[in-house]
């Protein structure tokens, strides 16, 4: 008998989002508003695409050796 394969999401909702990347909801939203999130509708269901999640990350880490206060 097979076990099938976990399937890796590709959009996550708005909660799980947040969860994510550990900020609250209102963040969140913050960032889709400035448009560093890129967000997908399905009727009215919002989703965040895990691509621009990963991408803001690394658009905001910090160096090493640098010490932000």
């Amino acid at each position: 008998m097979t076990v099938p394969q976990p399937v890796e999401r590709i959009c996550v909702r708005i909660n799980d989002a947040a969860r994510m990347i550990g900020i609250g909801r209102t963040k969140l939203y913050e960032l889709i508003a400035s448009g560093e999130l890129e967000t997908v509708k399905f009727g009215k269901a919002t989703r965040i695409t895990t691509a621009s999640l990963e991408e803001m990350v690394r658009r905001r880490r910090v160096p090493r050796g640098s010490c932000e206060q």
